[in-house]
Parts: structure tokens; C-alpha cells; sequence
């Protein structure tokens, strides 16, 4: 059998209603096509499903070995020991066509070696951060068989409230898409027969993130102009890179669950989307649809999946108990069965199983390598945000001495964040860790006191410790936030103020009259404007990982300088939600400043004039997407276009003059926006179209320059079919999506 030694994505397009072999090659990509049609002409049907089958694995036993044996089983999840990986495969080698097993393993944000949750990466807007964390992900994962991991999840989220608003990439879907493709690139590597390669899995499809009320698992409402225009947005660039799977989501939409909804997986991923990877359930999510009240049983789920398109069934075992028995009755196709079961050889064929698929355990390690805990760091840095620094309290400079305060200061479980099945708490460097540990803080005097044991914290008998404790430092640093277990699949709130008694804490210390500085980790964005008054300065690290405690020293004590900027709109109270930047305008948008009920006592009750903005809380978050502070200080000037016109053909110029002002070097994030003034349907008030890391010297001035085509321009209008609109269009150029300076083109 010839080997691939080239990426190789096998590109199919399959008319799945009429069960017909099409296959496309993209260039320079091996062609498996053969090699599939020669094992399908061999196999059983029974053989046939069995590849369909995804199994949790528990233990080794003779029945599980004779099942691989028999073909009964295609893929494994959660298996981490290699030695029982060389002894499965082994089984797989002795079945009749030696079908090797694929390994799978939610494999999110790092395997041993943990970097920030997704959200925190995203607020680097640096793809090479998440494409790098991928990549180690990989090269740790695949030393202990991980063949496939089920990420990037690239949904779309906009309420705080959704415990797996952590796991997401943020709220816009630009970002998500720039995120998202890198993650796959690292995942996935430039070669994917190489031995460090994994399969990545786009997930979820689609429309997990808009969830009503935040609630896990629950209907989403999507029209289809908001499914094209921004929940398949991050899926379709995923798609372009090359992503190997995707993964249906549990929510129905619009009353059909993901899993058996044919149109979403054959007209729209398959035929529009141009998809030819493999499509797994999530976790029971086939045997879950008899709960929605969309089957009536195991055997009307496994028909209603296969119908529709889903290529694997993880872990329910509806595929192999039924299929078999549908086919017969002439309830499924047996040319649906045959395209399942290409996608999945050609997965296995492309990542190079066929040819290696056992583990050599006896290599060196490259876990925990110092090149991947330095770029955990570095990834940990770029991430965090900047939210307040009043009277420039930061970077810390001439303290003698530092008081620690908070549960957070020394808990290296909830420092990782959630998804971290293979995270190891004994290798986490937490922010007193780094103190005692790393040469660099040695000589800082410290005085420790967590006050509250964990975040969730009630007892507030260590109150009485605070002054004395904070009376001898010069500066008091409170870590606050969440532990991990609070966010994360299934684990919604519909209260996300800091829990416990942290907002009391920081009211206590905060009377002692010393500088307070509150580093804040958590797995979303909380409300805390009730705690702003009490800090003089606040650092935001969405869970940072194994190497989050140096790596916010290096930020509190001028060794870096943040650069991070938010991902997601900070909302002022948990009922402004949802409030995104990128949102449609209403016929009464609300002005600048609106005023509140509070600023209106004694008015008459009346409509007229009345806008779209809470009587109580304002039109305004917290803080906007895409917000984040700096050591330095940035101003932008001159802002230019190439042309004041543009036809369907040409391009644009954008450019703008970028100074540190500031008296220390560091890094903006320049963010370019865009509004369609009038659409064929109602388009955002901005929508962020490109965004650069740029690095100045104290002093230094640099003209950033961006290009955009009608193409960028792009979206699904009322005849849904996507293209470019002629008409006026806005641009603004800035630090966040609340910048003013503008300039107006018009597209031809």
C-alpha cells in the first residue's frame, strides 16, 4: 500500500441520496479512493457499521478484544495508556481486513501541558498563540495514542451565563473563524501521516452557543440568515483549512435536533458547506433525540441519524443494534452506510494508521518540555486583559513587600480551567508557586492569607485577618474568581457576580487604605462592576493554565506588558444579556448616554421618543468587545482610504497611524470594523473585518495598513445567496469595536 507523505484531506463529493462514488482531490493530496472501494467491496455489513461505532472505553476484557476482533468497533474514546492502545490495535490487526482503531479524546486546550481556556486565547487575537497551543496539545496527546480530539469548538457565544462560553472562542465570528482555523492548523499539523498529528473536529453544528437563558443543552431559534451570516461563519473557514470531522451539537433547532436533521447535514454541510470529512454525534446525543420527543426509540434514532448523515454514533450503540435490521427492511440505504463508512476509512487513511499504528513507548517525552511550559507562558501573557489601572498602579514598582490575598493565589486544579481530563494539578505553577519557586521572584517579600479557602467560599470567620495581614505590605494583591468545576459543560449559572463572599473580601481589604490590585480568574466573563470601585487596579485572566501564576508576575511586575483585549462583551448585570457589539440596529436605537430611570424621576409615562435600552441598567456594557488596556498609552491618527470608491473587482487600502505614547514598549491590537449602511436585509451596527498585533517602542509611530475586498464584504442577503452589496459602507479603525475614527467608501 502506498504511504502519503503529504497532508492529505480526502476530498469527497458524495451524492448521498443516490449513495454515488464521486471523489474530488484537491491537489497535491493522496488519493485513497481505491484502497476504500477495494476494503467496502470486501467488508460485511455487520463490518460495515462496526466502523460506525464509537465505544467509551472502561477496561480491557476478552469480550471487548473479541469485538475489535470481529470489527464490531471503529473507534475508542478516553483510552490514555499506550500499552492497552498496542494491545487493542493489536486485536484490530487480527480482524479480517485490519481495520486499525482510531483514538479519540477531548483534547481542548492542552493535553498535559495546559494553556488558557479557549475564550482566554482568543483575547490574544493572536492565531499563532491558539495554533501553537494546538500543535503541543498534539505532540503531547499523540505520545499517548490520541489520534483525534473533539476541537476547536468554534460556536458562536454571546451569553455569560452558558458555562461553555469558556470553551468558545468568543462572540464574534470573525475572530472565531481566525481562532478556530488556527487551532485546526495546529492540531492537524502540515503532515497528517506524521506521528504527532491528530484529526481536529469542528464542533458543535450548530448553533450550540445560542442555548436559551445559558441553559446547557437547551433549543436554539435560529433564522436561517443568522445560521449563515454567523453561527456557520467559524464552520465554513474550518471546512477551508481542512478540518478533518465535525460533530453534530445536542440542541435542536427550531424543534430538529442536530443529529437527524437531514437538511442541516446533507443540504447545508455536505452540499452548501462542501464538507467531505466525517460527522460524529456528541456524546449520546442519537439516544437523546427519543428524550427531545423527536423519536420513538433506539431503533427510530438510529434510523433518523443515519438517514441524515451522521457517520459515527459515539458511545449510545444504537448504530450496531439496529442498523443491520434497517437495512433489511429497506428503512436505510445501504449506499448511506457505504459514504459513512468512506469518510471514516479515508480519516483513518490520511492520519496514516493503516501503516503506524502502534505506539513506540519507549521514546523520549516531550511533555512538559520547557519549549512547551515557555509557550504556555507566553500564551498565558498575550491573554490577559488589562480592565482598570487608575493612577497607574501597575506595573508594580518600588514595593518592598506584597500582600497575597484570595482563594485564587494558590489553587492549581482551578487554574487550568474546565476540559482538563489530563491535567496534572502538581505541575501547575500557581501565582505563590512562581514566588517561591522562579529565580526572577525570589527576592520579593510576600505575605500570604487566602482569607476564603475556595471561591465558593461562606465562611468569613479569616475576615478579622485582613488588616493585619495588609498593614505591613505596601500593595495588597486579592486573586479572585471562579473555581474550574463552575464553568464548562453543564455548568450554567444565571447569578455570575463573583460567588461567595469575594465581593466582601475585596470591600475588606480595600478599607485598609493600601493600594488594592485584584487579578480575577474565571471561565466567563463576570459581572464585577460592583467590584471595580474597590480595586485600584484589575487584571483579567479567563483560567490560564499550568504556567498562569510566572506568567501573571511577569504582567504585575513590568516584565510584560498586557496586551490582551476582550472577546466577548462584559455586560454591567447578568439581565443585560444578551448584549453583543455586532448586533442588528432597531428603528429607536438608543443615542449615546441615554438616560436611565434613575436620571428621570418625576417624567410622565409616554412613548414618544422612547428608544431600546433598559430603564434601570442603560444601552451600555461594562466594557465592549474588544476592550483591553496597556502599560502604554496608543493614539491613532490619521485615518485614510486608497479610494472613496471601489467596484466588485478591486480592493481597498486601509491605513492609520499608530504612536506609543506611552514611556514603555508594547503591543496593540488594532481592530478594523466595517457597516454595510443599507443591506437587502438589516446588517450589524460594525463587524470586526481584520485585526493586527502591532508592536511599538516607547515613542514609536508605524503606519498599520489593512486590505479589504467586496469579498470580506460578503453575506447572505434576502435571496439567500452570498455576495457583496453595492452601497456605502462605514470603517472604523481602533482599540475596540466602541472607536470613532471613521472614514465612508463606496462599493460600486
Amino acid at each position: 500500500m502506498k504511504k502519503g507523505n503529504v497532508r492529505c484531506i480526502f476530498s469527497i463529493l458524495v451524492c448521498l441520496l443516490l449513495g454515488a462514488k464521486v471523489y474530488h482531490m484537491h491537489a497535491h493530496q493522496h488519493d485513497y479512493s481505491k484502497e476504500i472501494e477495494t476494503l467496502l467491496s470486501r467488508m460485511t455489513l455487520e463490518e460495515k457499521i462496526g466502523q460506525m461505532n464509537q465505544v467509551n472505553f472502561d477496561s480491557l476484557s476478552d469480550e471487548l478484544l473479541q469485538q475489535v476482533e470481529n470489527g464490531e468497533i471503529g473507534s475508542f474514546l478516553n483510552v490514555t495508556d499506550p500499552k492497552v492502545i498496542n494491545i487493542l490495535q493489536k486485536a484490530a490487526e487480527k480482524s479480517k481486513h485490519k481495520i486499525p482503531l482510531i483514538i479519540a479524546r477531548d483534547v481542548i486546550h492542552g493535553y498535559k501541558t495546559i494553556f488558557p481556556v479557549p475564550l482566554g486565547q482568543a483575547a490574544s487575537f493572536e492565531p499563532a498563540i491558539a495554533e501553537t497551543g494546538a500543535r503541543i496539545a498534539a505532540v503531547e496527546a499523540s505520545e499517548h495514542g490520541i489520534k483525534w480530539t473533539f476541537a476547536p469548538m468554534i460556536d458562536i457565544a454571546r451569553d455569560a451565563r452558558w458555562g461553555r462560553i469558556a470553551e468558545s472562542l468568543g462572540e464574534d465570528p470573525f475572530l472565531s473563524s481566525l481562532m478556530g482555523e488556527a487551532m485546526v492548523k495546529g492540531f492537524q499539523g502540515r503532515d497528517l501521516t506524521a506521528p504527532t498529528a491528530i484529526a481536529a473536529c469542528a464542533k458543535h453544528f450548530v448553533g450550540y452557543g445560542a442555548a436559551e437563558g445559558g441553559r446547557d443543552y437547551n433549543s436554539t431559534s435560529i433564522t436561517p440568515y443568522a445560521l449563515r451570516n454567523t453561527y456557520l461563519v467559524p464552520f465554513q473557514k474550518a471546512i477551508d483549512a481542512g478540518v478533518l470531522t465535525v460533530m453534530t451539537s445536542f440542541n435542536d433547532n427550531d424543534g430538529i435536533p442536530s443529529s437527524g436533521n437531514k437538511y442541516l447535514l446533507k443540504e447545508i454541510l455536505r452540499k452548501e458547506m462542501r464538507f467531505s470529512g466525517l460527522i460524529v454525534s456528541d456524546w449520546n446525543s442519537v439516544g437523546e433525540m427519543i428524550t427531545h420527543g423527536f423519536a420513538v426509540d433506539g431503533k427510530d434514532a438510529a434510523r433518523l441519524a443515519a438517514s441524515a448523515g451522521l457517520n459515527m454514533e459515539m458511545n449510545t450503540g444504537l448504530y450496531v443494534k439496529y442498523l443491520k435490521r434497517l437495512v433489511e427492511e429497506g428503512r436505510i440505504s445501504i449506499s448511506d452506510i457505504d459514504a459513512s463508512v468512506r469518510y471514516i476509512l479515508n480519516v483513518k487513511f490520511c492520519l496514516g494508521l493503516f501503516d503506524n499504528r502502534y505506539l513506540n513507548i519507549s521514546k523520549e517525552s516531550a511533555i512538559y518540555s520547557e519549549k512547551h511550559l515557555q509557550a504556555a507562558r507566553e500564551a498565558a501573557v498575550k491573554s490577559a486583559i488589562l480592565l482598570k489601572n487608575d493612577n497607574h498602579t501597575l506595573p508594580l514598582r518600588e514595593i518592598r513587600k506584597i500582600a497575597i490575598i484570595g482563594p485564587m493565589a494558590d489553587a492549581p486544579y482551578d487554574q487550568l480551567g474546565t476540559w482538563v481530563f489530563d491535567g496534572e494539578p502538581e505541575h501547575t505553577v500557581t501565582p505563590i508557586g512562581a514566588l517561591r519557586d522562579y529565580t526572577e521572584y525570589k527576592d520579593i517579600q510576600f505575605v500570604y492569607e487566602p482569607i476564603l479557602r475556595k471561591s465558593t467560599d461562606n465562611d468569613t470567620v479569616n475576615f478579622r485577618k485582613i488588616r493585619q495581614t495588609v498593614e505591613t505590605a505596601d500593595a495588597a494583591i486579592v486573586f479572585l474568581g471562579e473555581e474550574s468545576r463552575l464553568s464548562g459543560e453543564a455548568h450554567s449559572l444565571s447569578d455570575i457576580n463573583l460567588i461567595g463572599y469575594q465581593s466582601d473580601l475585596l470591600r475588606e481589604v480595600k478599607k485598609v487604605g493600601k493600594p488594592v490590585v485584584t487579578v480575577i480568574m474565571a471561565g466567563r466573563p463576570l459581572t464585577i462592576e460592583r467590584d471595580l470601585p474597590y480595586t485600584d487596579a484589575l487584571l483579567y485572566c479567563f483560567h490560564p493554565g499550568t504556567m498562569g501564576g510566572p506568567a501573571i508576575w511577569d504582567l504585575l511586575f513590568g516584565r510584560a506588558n498586557p496586551s490582551g483585549k476582550l472577546p466577548v462583551t462584559f455586560v454591567r448585570e447578568v439581565g443585560q444579556i444578551p448584549l453583543y457589539y455586532n448586533h442588528n440596529n432597531t428603528g429607536r436605537p438608543a443615542p449615546d448616554h441615554a438616560k436611565t430611570l434613575y436620571d428621570k424621576s418625576g417624567e410622565k409615562q409616554s412613548s414618544v421618543g422612547d428608544v431600546s435600552f433598559y430603564l434601570d441598567s442603560g444601552k451600555e456594557p461594562l466594557f465592549p468587545f474588544g476592550y483591553g488596556l496597556s502599560y502604554s498609552e496608543f493614539k491613532y491618527s490619521g485615518l485614510s482610504l486608497s479610494s472613496k470608491k471601489i467596484g466588485m473587482k478591486g480592493s481597498l487600502v486601509i491605513s492609520v497611524t499608530l504612536k506609543n505614547t506611552g514611556n514603555m514598549d508594547g503591543t496593540e491590537v488594532v481592530q478594523l470594523y466595517v457597516r454595510d449602511r443599507v443591506g437587502s436585509i438589516i446588517r450589524p451596527v460594525k463587524e470586526l473585518k481584520g485585526v493586527q498585533r502591532v508592536n511599538l517602542k516607547a515613542g514609536e509611530s508605524k503606519v498599520v495598513r489593512f486590505v479589504l475586498s467586496p469579498d470580506d464584504l460578503s453575506f447572505y442577503g434576502m435571496d439567500m445567496i452570498r455576495k457583496p452589496e453595492p452601497g456605502y459602507y462605514t470603517v472604523w479603525v481602533g482599540g475596540s469595536s466602541n472607536t470613532d475614527l471613521q472614514e465612508t467608501f463606496l462599493l460600486e
